[in-house]
């Protein structure tokens, strides 16, 4: 049976479409810094110099079993079970998100749209191709921000991350999630992604095509793939020739 025709495209977004400036840990601090003032503007009592650092380890924590069982552990789940331990578990929600957007209001300003991603996005649009978004994230609020900052949502028929889902990248069920936005066969996607196991292991099993990005991957990664991909660009400007050389395989 020959192989379906390629009608949808899925794309991951850090390390594919966008790309941190500067160390993360750096910036992190920032604005854990700046989500610890905001609470201590509420009346909380929080210490400068210690807290931050123990919210970046609960959510490290909590970070590394994320990966075993790919559930999504959000932002807000661990700032709340860290100011519970503290005697503050009646915050309200609204305080917790105000605190968090102080948090993502300094890691926003590190990342950055890839040179060739609008382009690239027109062009595949232009040929026909629907769009949609995957980002393993733990904050949903965030990543919708990103890509209205960079003015690319409208090339998406949606835009779906773990923690709204609570599945991560390469659970079977977020490509399942994401292939219910349309009527196409899982043959009929190719997910492109930076990473060999979440983007491009995740989407094979699940029974998709897989175009891996490497500009910005971890050339470690590339000892032991799990899945092979489908074709291999160093740039997204290699993408549409990419898909068309998989269209008549």
């Amino acid at each position: 049976m020959p192989p379906s025709i390629l009608r949808a495209i899925i794309f991951d977004l850090g390390g594919t479409l966008m790309y941190e400036r500067d160390a993360a840990y750096s910036v992190n601090t920032r604005g854990d810094e700046a989500l610890t003032r905001y609470l201590q503007e509420q009346g909380l009592e929080l210490n400068l110099s210690t807290f931050p650092v123990e919210f970046r380890r609960r959510l490290e924590e909590y970070f590394k079993q994320r990966e075993k069982d790919l559930l999504e552990t959000t932002y807000s789940f661990v700032l709340r079970d860290v100011l519970t331990g503290k005697g503050y578990g009646e915050i309200s929600d609204r305080i917790l998100r105000e605190a968090l957007d102080r948090l993502f209001a300094a890691t926003q300003q590190n990342w950055m749209l890839e040179d060739d991603a609008l382009q690239t996005l027109k062009r595949i649009g232009e040929d026909g191709y629907r769009m949609g978004l995957i980002s393993n994230a733990g904050d949903d609020q965030d990543v919708q921000q990103l890509l209205r900052k960079f003015g690319i949502r409208r090339f998406f028929d949606f835009a779906l991350t773990s923690a709204a889902c609570g599945y991560r990248k390469p659970h079977a069920h977020i490509f399942e999630l994401a292939l219910s936005n349309w009527r196409f066969l899982p043959s009929e996607t190719a997910m492109i992604g930076d990473n060999l196991n979440a983007d491009i292991h995740g989407a094979k099993n699940a029974g998709l095509r897989a175009i891996w990005i490497k500009r910005r991957a971890d050339s470690r990664e590339a000892t032991q793939p799990q899945s092979l991909p489908d074709a291999v660009v160093s740039t997204l400007a290699e993408i549409p020739a990419a898909l068309d050389r998989l269209q008549i395989r």
